[in-house]
């Protein structure tokens, strides 16, 4: 009898941190994966491939880009181990079409290709916003990209230590981030830059921001100064003329939650679009899981991503397993 594992097969849709702790357990478990790492332009839209130097990840601190490298190793890794028959890598490859067939699912990729899967683990993930300089994103990325222009205080507010700083933000969210890094780190000179927005502060978040003596300034950033070829922020010029000093910029702006493939699915989601699931991470869709950074009440980390991951992998995996074992008693049964 065939075993169930070698004929039923799980689709990782993604190949960031998610993803990829996703496929590495799967294929651990003897279970047959197909991961679709996403092409070209989805990749330029994700998270991982602006993250460089990763510092709250124990071990992380050689590779020169964070996520992408260490994921490179873990994909060579399973192509050569016991287990590669289990590994299939569609390498640039996304899906743009999800549609259910019976218990399973059929996924049409960006190359018009149709995939039959019994599973599905989505962990397409998020990208966080970007403020506009001059009506553009573009003056800031250099800056975010050699990380002197940062989204997440969890991974990168240590390097705010005595250094002049600028939150980009008009929120309460915004206003706490600004003074979670003061308290944290003791920073002497902090700004709020609305960029053009009223500022929406709590009266109670006011009054913190006052007794710290953090700075509110609505007019639009017009310009961002400093050599980001030497990892060098200077500071903002306002479009009232003043300019703000910094030596580092947090961007507290929200997020774009990459829900699509749920959505069209009708799955669950919340109210800022993250997909809602289970403790497991199985969706309102059975059969249908979502990892990483796009499920609902989760942090949004690395770490956070590979335990959700695995709580999915292991679920499916104990799914396979009980059917298994139900068609293997079945058969010794018979045969008694």
């Amino acid at each position: 009898m065939e075993s169930l594992s070698s004929k039923t097969r799980i689709g990782v849709i993604g190949g960031g941190a998610a993803g990829t702790m996703a496929t590495l357990r799967g294929v651990l478990n003897n279970d047959h994966v197909l991961l679709f790492e996403g092409n070209r332009k989805n990749k330029k839209k994700s998270r991982d491939f602006w993250v460089r130097k990763i510092e709250n990840i124990p071990g992380y601190f050689h590779f020169k880009k964070g996520i992408v490298d260490p994921n490179k190793e873990t994909y060579q890794f399973m192509q050569e181990s016991h287990f590669k028959d289990k590994f299939d890598y569609l390498k640039n490859t996304s899906v743009t079409k999800i549609e259910k067939k019976g218990e399973g699912f059929i996924l049409t990729d960006d190359k018009e290709n149709k995939h039959e899967v019994n599973y599905v683990i989505l962990t397409t993930g998020l990208m966080d916003v970007q403020p506009e300089i001059a009506e553009s994103i573009q003056p800031i990325l250099p800056f975010a990209n050699v990380q002197i222009a940062d989204y997440c205080i969890r991974c990168d507010g240590h390097h705010v230590f005595g250094k002049d700083l600028v939150v980009i933000g008009h929120s309460n969210i915004a206003a706490w981030v600004s003074i979670i890094l003061k308290e944290r780190y003791e920073v002497e000179n902090v700004t709020l830059l609305a960029n053009g927005h009223p500022f929406e502060v709590q009266e109670d978040t006011q009054e913190l921001l006052d007794m710290y003596k953090i700075k509110k300034l609505e007019a639009k950033i017009t310009e961002v100064q400093g050599v980001p070829k030497e990892k060098l922020l200077e500071g903002f010029v306002l479009e009232s003329g003043e300019k703000v000093q910094a030596g580092f910029a947090f961007i507290s702006l929200g997020m774009m939650v990459y829900n699509e493939l749920a959505v069209q699915l009708g799955t669950d989601v919340d109210e800022r679009g993250f997909v809602t699931t289970n403790t497991k991470g199985e969706t309102s869709i059975p059969n249908f899981y979502v990892a990483g950074d796009l499920r609902a009440n989760t942090k949004k980390q690395i770490y956070t991503a590979w335990d959700t991951a695995v709580d999915s992998m292991d679920d499916i995996n104990n799914k396979i397993r009980r059917q298994q074992r139900a068609e293997k008693l079945e058969q010794f049964r018979n045969n008694q």
